[in-house]
């Protein structure tokens, strides 16, 4: 029977709050069985790029990645806000270890490709870019790896990647030796129906059902990512995935009745 592996996802408006972070982190140390937690970046690049007057380009809710704007993305998400989280772990006796895709090599990802856009240094990943022996190896020390949304293509460059595929994209790479639950963790309390009514959860959402509410325009533009790189892992042997309110980790762990659960 393969070993119980959590990979939870945590983004920006979690990140932001500091009192909801620590409670989050509280429950996510708790986890008794092996954990990974992979982390976007919150408000802090935007502002710190605001200071420095960086111009923030942005096409069709993606961020363009400049050079100016990867040193500030670099800096925050694998600097400060990363080793914040593995600090906070630390005092929660967790024995957590940061990483962006560049250290050891465990996440290499190639330059985005678009016939019309340049999205400037954004790395695309698939599952034959992370190294799970060596993600196993940290695991089997009773490591838990906190990574940010970083990556590197083996040339001396840096990426920006986003957070919900590499999350998806380990643990699908680590399906074959685990038995893998992915959780996307944010502020609704699912998947809404209706976005502005939070007790209309949509309990189970198929490949099927995500194409009819896509067409019918009953996604919002946030949740469309998470979903596609929900949808991804579930494809790819990834046993269970799950979008759950970031205060329901603890009650999703003991209960497994929270949120919207993703299947085939």
């Amino acid at each position: 029977m393969k070993d119980k592996l959590y990979i939870i996802k945590i983004g920006g408006a979690l990140i932001d709050d500091e009192g909801l972070l620590n409670e989050f982190l509280k429950q996510f140390s708790e986890i008794k069985e092996k954990k990974i937690l992979v982390h976007g970046g919150g408000r802090l690049a935007t502002t710190l790029a605001d200071k420095l007057g960086v111009k923030q380009k942005m096409i069709n809710g993606r961020r363009i990645t400049d050079k100016d704007t990867l040193d500030i993305v670099a800096m925050v998400y694998a600097g400060g806000i990363n080793k914040n989280i593995v600090a906070k772990l630390q005092q929660k006796k967790c024995k957590a270890i940061g990483f962006s895709g560049a250290d050891a090599n465990l996440i290499k990802a190639t330059k985005r490709e678009h016939a019309e856009i340049d999205f400037g240094f954004v790395g695309d990943i698939e599952k034959k870019s992370v190294n799970r022996k060596l993600i196993s190896k940290l695991i089997k020390l009773k490591l838990v790896p906190v990574f940010s949304a970083i990556t590197h293509d083996k040339k001396g460059n840096l990426f920006n990647t986003n957070a919900d595929t590499i999350a998806s994209v380990i643990a699908q790479a680590l399906s074959s030796k685990y038995d893998v639950e992915l959780l996307y963790c944010f502020d609704k309390e699912g998947v809404l129906e209706d976005i502005e009514n939070p007790e209309s959860v949509i309990k189970n959402i198929s490949e099927q059902e995500f194409s009819v509410l896509k067409n019918e325009g009953k996604l919002h533009k946030g949740i469309l990512p998470k979903l596609e790189n929900a949808l991804g892992a579930i494809k790819n042997n990834v046993n269970k995935v799950f979008l759950i309110k970031e205060t329901e980790l603890k009650n999703h762990i003991e209960n497994h009745h929270a949120g919207t659960e993703i299947c085939l």
